[in-house]
């Protein structure tokens, strides 16, 4: 059986009277320069149809691919690194659930633990990453501990539902990264119903029909989680318009549609002087 050489989302097609296009993992469509080289020659080493006989300028364009990372060697996701496979996994289990399971298929070794014990837990050993998902608002000062772990060299990712919404939040990896604090006060000083907005989080409130997480719902969440985790752990390149560690996700729970929206940390305020006299 043949084997293409493409990495896996990258297409190459032979449009009429234009030559050779690629279409990107992304869906962009570009031209394709493959000068005195033979076109169907190069479909065919790229579907893996044709021997790799020696040819400059096949070899030429076939560099030029594996540089832009179209080869499948290029996009070839690295082993889960023994040092980061301890993953923590706190909230509610619809959704840690499904993401142990990817986890465990990348080559993670995640384990349930709960949130009244994760500071002894911490204080015993230090996993390489936590996560906390809440089927829910976060309520003040849960997460205020556990914003503290990057700057222990411990990951830190989180999501949590508001309703219909759910929101993945960025992935903190180090000292000055994106904390769920930083997330508020954006959130906060993004819209002009921020005082109904701190309210909805303290409570209390009155709510509808409960929102169940569908299988497919909580499939996506834990999907876009384990990826982050797999890139942060492979030091794999972000994808996307975004930084991974600068991109808030808010997720459709009812159309499964995913928004990206960029998220810096808040600087640290200097108190305000002392009055002379």
């Amino acid at each position: 059986m043949s084997r293409s050489q493409l990495a896996s989302g990258v297409e190459v097609v032979a449009v009429p009277g234009r030559g050779l296009a690629v279409r990107t993992a992304d869906g962009e469509f570009l031209s394709v320069r493959t000068g005195d080289a033979d076109e169907g020659a190069l479909l065919s080493r790229l579907s893996g149809s044709a021997a790799d006989e020696p040819d400059a300028e096949l070899d030429r364009i076939l560099g030029a691919f594996e540089s832009a990372g179209y080869m499948a060697d290029g996009l070839r996701r690295a082993p889960w690194p023994v040092e980061r496979r301890d993953i923590r996994l706190l909230g509610d289990t619809g959704l840690t659930e499904p993401l142990a399971e990817l986890l465990r298929a990348s080559g993670a070794d995640p384990r349930p633990a709960a949130p009244d014990d994760l500071a002894d837990s911490l204080a015993r050993e230090e996993p390489a990453a936590v996560v906390w998902c809440l089927d829910g608002p976060v309520p003040e000062g849960l997460w205020e501990a556990a914003d503290r772990l990057p700057e222990r060299g411990i990951a830190w990712l989180r999501c949590h539902r508001e309703g219909w919404q759910a929101y993945v939040e960025p992935l903190a990896a180090a000292a000055g990264d994106v904390t769920s604090a930083h997330v508020r006060a954006r959130r906060l000083a993004a819209t002009p119903a921020h005082r109904e907005l701190a309210a909805y989080w303290n409570g209390p409130r009155a709510s509808g029909t409960p929102v169940d997480l569908t299988a497919p719902a909580s499939g996506l969440l834990a999907a876009l989680l384990a990826d982050d985790l797999a890139r942060w752990a492979t030091d794999a390149p972000d994808t996307g318009g975004l930084p991974a560690r600068r991109r808030l996700r808010c997720v459709d729970l009812r159309t499964l549609t995913v928004t990206e929206h960029p998220v810096l940390p808040v600087p640290d305020v200097s108190p305000m002087p002392g009055k002379n006299g």
